[in-house]
């Protein structure tokens, strides 16, 4: 009956191709555990919660949690899923760079990344309060200490499972994202960032509010190059 139990927490539950994962997958997978070193994924040290949308196709809304950990100083690298339960599918990777890495970058290459000062200042940007048993307000402030630091990254970001057009498996190319620069862009923002913070337990009003002190940094004219395409 644990078995059982187990194979149902874990698996994505008829949004990906395939039948349930069976007892012996489960044994190894639970030996594995106990056996291996899982250093990389081990330096994962926050979850962010935010939507990104296609360059290709910028009305194409996915929100995406970000497990991301330090390389350096100067450099950031997420793993991204399609939410934080144990079954989430893994739908691309994000890097994040400071602005001085980001300058160092040819012209071309820095047209692929994007800010995150609107992500960050509209409270679109989160990071969902792990436990009711830590108080708000040490939560809230060590969010915000996290969001003065990410207001100053660029990121890049390709999605490699098209889960938005409910895909079963990670079909086709791999499609470079980007994120969003003013409200108007998404006809029903509110409404994503709503239902988004009715699951995690988020306002992003308030979010808002509290983010008012942050100094926005100056945006290359080279980045987010999606919104800026005639």
């Amino acid at each position: 009956m644990q078995a059982a139990t187990h194979i149902k927490d874990h698996c994505a539950g008829g949004k990906v191709e395939g039948g349930p994962r069976s007892a012996k997958s489960t044994i190894l997978e639970t030996g594995a555990a106990l056996t291996q070193d899982f250093s990389p994924i081990k330096s994962v040290c926050a979850h962010l919660n935010a939507f990104h949308v296609y360059a290709s196709d910028p009305k194409r809304l996915v929100e995406t949690n970000h497990y991301c950990g330090h390389l350096t100083e100067d450099v950031r690298q997420c793993l991204l899923y399609d939410s934080p339960d144990p079954g989430a599918r893994l739908i691309g990777v994000e890097y994040m760079i400071s602005p001085a890495l980001y300058e160092t970058l040819d012209q071309e290459e820095r047209q692929l990344w994007h800010s995150h000062v609107f992500e960050v200042k509209s409270g679109m940007l989160v990071m969902p309060q792990p436990s009711i048993y830590v108080p708000q307000t040490a939560w809230e402030k060590a969010e915000t200490a996290e969001m003065e630091e990410v207001i100053h990254l660029y990121g890049k970001v390709y999605h490699l499972w098209q889960v938005d057009k409910g895909h079963e498996l990670p079909l086709g190319k791999p499609e470079l994202m980007t994120s969003i620069t003013a409200p108007d862009q998404i006809p029903d923002l509110e409404k994503a960032l709503d239902d988004r913070d009715g699951r995690f337990g988020t306002d992003w009003r308030r979010k808002k509010e509290i983010r008012e002190h942050i100094p926005e940094p100056k945006i290359h004219p080279d980045a987010d190059a999606t919104w800026k395409k005639p």
